[in-house]
Order: C-alpha cells, then sequence, then structure tokens
C-alpha cells in the first residue's frame, strides 16, 4: 500500500514542481536577455562595418534577426546625436532623452559610444516596446565609423 501511495505522490510532485518553474522559463523566453543583447551588438557592429546603409535599414526594418522580442539595435550620428536607426525615434535628437528621474541617459549613451572597439554600459529607465510604463533597462554601447549602436535589454 505504502509502494503504491508513493508511485502517486511522486508523479504528482514532479508535475507540480515543472508547473511551478514553468511561468518563469516562460517570462524569460518573452524578453531577451544581456547575453542576447550583446550578441545582437555584435552581429550590428559587424552588419555596420559590412554596409553602413544597408545595416542601418536593416535595423529600422527589423530586418535580417535584428528585432528579437525586445531587443533591438539602435544607432545614432557620434557627431550631431540625431537617431539613425530606431523603431520609433529614428530622426529624433538622443540628447533629448531623460528617463522618469530626470537622468539624461542620451547624452550618456553618447558619451559611452566615444570610443570605437570599447563597449560599455549604460542603465537608465526607458519603456518596452508597445508600453509606456518606464522599466529598468541596461544598454551595450560602441562606437562603429560614425555611429554610436547600441542594443539594450530589460533587467
Amino acid at each position: 500500500m505504502f509502494r503504491r501511495m508513493m508511485l502517486a505522490v511522486v508523479p504528482a510532485a514532479a508535475l507540480a514542481a515543472s508547473a511551478a518553474v514553468g511561468p518563469a522559463q516562460a517570462q524569460q523566453a518573452q524578453f531577451g536577455t544581456a547575453a542576447e543583447a550583446r550578441t545582437m551588438l555584435d552581429r550590428a557592429i559587424a552588419a555596420v562595418r559590412a554596409d553602413k546603409s544597408k545595416a542601418l535599414a536593416a535595423f529600422n526594418a527589423g530586418a535580417d534577426g535584428f528585432r528579437d522580442r525586445d531587443l533591438y539595435p539602435f544607432c545614432a550620428n557620434a557627431a550631431d546625436g540625431v537617431f539613425t536607426a530606431h523603431p520609433t525615434l529614428r530622426g529624433t535628437q538622443i540628447r533629448d532623452l531623460k528617463d522618469a528621474a530626470g537622468t539624461a541617459f542620451g547624452e550618456q549613451i553618447l558619451r559611452a559610444g566615444a570610443a570605437e572597439g570599447q563597449v560599455n554600459e549604460v542603465g537608465y529607465s526607458f519603456p518596452r516596446p508597445g508600453t509606456t510604463a518606464p522599466a529598468p533597462k541596461l544598454s551595450y554601447v560602441t562606437k562603429v565609423a560614425d555611429q554610436v549602436c547600441a542594443v539594450g535589454y530589460y533587467k
């Protein structure tokens, strides 16, 4: 009898444990990770070096794998700070961006992207795509040719 009861309890416990892990895994799959953001930035750097015009067009269109859940590359001219690639801010001034706390993170992104070949991190709050509420975000930033490019992920 004890053995029969254990055979019934063990599968039920395993099912309960997998259900508890399921939503966390589903949420993680819904959003990009730090590693995925860095990988996308590396791909974006290579694309800009190969053909800047084609790369910026792909970034703006979210084509060629440059849009993955809440991950996307964005770029601005290093000289004037105007977005050349962004899902919603293309053509606007990056220097004007401030988060809910008043931090001028657009200016921080430009400064972080001052040196080519060096990747820096900038943390700020910015709404996830499709929302208006600010969420904590960290962007990997670098300079590529005359562009400051970044890919950020939400924490």
